[in-house]
């Protein structure tokens, strides 16, 4: 059995608005044994691609090794943007060591929720998944449970959106927070065949043959980074 523990505490400041949620990066980000053009940062896996596609988007020009300039980068970005990270999974077991979602047992969830209220002016969180079994969505819907929480559906469109209230605890001259959660299509590789279904996808293909998943994906996260 693999004990799997996230390697990196939450990267969030005074000023984030948005959110990056996730489940765990790969294991070998928790034993060390990085790859070589992996980062040691959230969404270090060169192989997942999120930073990729924001590089897209952005033109950054981002280095993709081991090197503290590559940390740096990616802090700088997420720090001018104003947009932080918090994975939803604090540890989990595995009885194979490999980064499917499907894979954990015994899992222990982040505060999310004592995230939100530590940080005010956080208004969207954007998971790296949706509501698929072990999926971040699927977490935090587990999470805001107890909390007396519920996502109401403001779109059903890929990708689809929810909001909640979070109620203001503290005083009453502060409102309460409206708080948009956006389901975005997974990073991972595991998600192109998903993707290859998706109607809106294929109507592009067909008109413009060229285009591909990291296309789709790039065009879908510009709207959110």
């Amino acid at each position: 059995m693999f004990k799997h523990e996230h390697p990196y505490p939450p990267f969030i400041h005074n000023d984030t608005t948005k959110l990056i949620v996730g489940t765990l990066p790969p294991p070998r980000f928790s034993t060390g044994e990085l790859l070589e053009k992996d980062v040691d940062f959230c969404y270090g896996s060169y192989y997942n691609s999120l930073w990729l596609y924001i590089d897209k988007i952005h033109n950054l020009n981002l280095r993709y090794d081991n090197s503290k300039e590559a940390i740096d980068e990616r802090k700088r970005f997420l720090i001018d943007h104003n947009i932080g990270v918090c994975d939803i999974v604090e540890s989990a077991e595995r009885d194979n060591i490999d980064a499917s979602d499907l894979g954990m047992t015994n899992i222990k969830l982040r505060d999310l929720i004592g995230c939100l209220k530590q940080y005010p002016n956080i208004d969207t969180l954007l998971f790296t998944g949706g509501n698929s079994k072990n999926g971040p969505e699927y977490f935090f819907r587990q999470h805001i449970k107890p909390y007396g929480l519920e996502l109401k559906r403001i779109s059903n469109d890929i990708p689809r959106i929810h909001e909640f209230v979070l109620p203001n605890e503290t005083t009453t001259t502060i409102a309460d927070r409206n708080i948009k959660t956006v389901s975005l299509t997974s990073a991972s590789g595991s998600a192109n065949r998903a993707i290859g279904s998706m109607s809106s996808y294929q109507r592009i293909k067909a008109k413009h043959p060229e285009f591909n998943t990291f296309d789709f994906r790039v065009m879908q996260y510009s709207a959110y980074f």
